[in-house]
């Protein structure tokens, strides 16, 4: 995935969210990771040294809050604010594209699961039958049995690999957009009816 950040439209952001509101260090570091759905988490090493050539620069300014030191833009920093306002609308887009993205790989990635947990039921489902009808009943209850071991293993996997990503996805300050989650319901109950049918229910 390219830089979220092009070179200096991180300066400029920085500038932005000061010009919402006084904020310190780590609240800066959190609203960046919040606006891009947690695709980029900069680093203290990365924000710090922006923040002292800003305040250099005469666009912030710092006092201390108790142990934390708050950043606060300058009128000469609402001035460039004001100035750039077309280069903060790509920013934005950019961010929103960066979002989508994620949002896109995330259900790609269910689809894709549901498809290959569609196709290996339909295929226990196809085997079964067949036991069934050329195998002894006792050995066709054996084969069930398994089928349905088989079928409860990739139910869980499936469960496993998606509320994995779900969770990272979350932790990591990116938002889960009810399109994401209508788009698994709807997938789980195709899988359902899919599953019903292959067994003639």
């Amino acid at each position: 995935m390219p830089p979220v950040f092009s070179h200096g439209d991180l300066r400029l952001y920085l500038l932005n969210l000061l010009a919402e509101a006084p904020r310190h260090g780590y609240d800066l570091i959190q609203a960046l990771s919040d606006r891009t759905g947690g695709t980029y988490t900069p680093s203290a090493g990365t924000v710090y040294p922006r923040l002292a050539k800003l305040e250099e620069e005469g666009l912030v300014t710092k006092f201390a809050d108790g142990r934390k030191t708050v950043y606060e833009i300058t009128d000469a920093g609402r001035a460039e604010v004001t100035a750039r306002a077309g280069d903060l609308e790509g920013i934005e887009e950019g961010l929103a594209d960066s979002v989508r993205l994620i949002a896109d790989e995330v259900r790609g990635n269910v689809r894709e699961a549901m498809r290959s947990l569609r196709a290996d039921l339909a295929a226990a489902a196809k085997t079964d039958r067949s036991s069934a009808s050329h195998a002894p009943v006792d050995d066709s209850r054996a084969d069930s049995r398994a089928q349905l071991q088989r079928a409860d293993a990739a139910l869980t996997e499936f469960r496993s690999r998606v509320r994995s990503t779900l969770r990272v996805h979350v932790a990591r300050g990116g938002a889960v957009p009810p399109s994401v989650v209508d788009d698994l319901t709807a997938a789980l109950d195709s899988a359902a009816r899919e599953v019903a049918r292959a067994l003639g229910d």
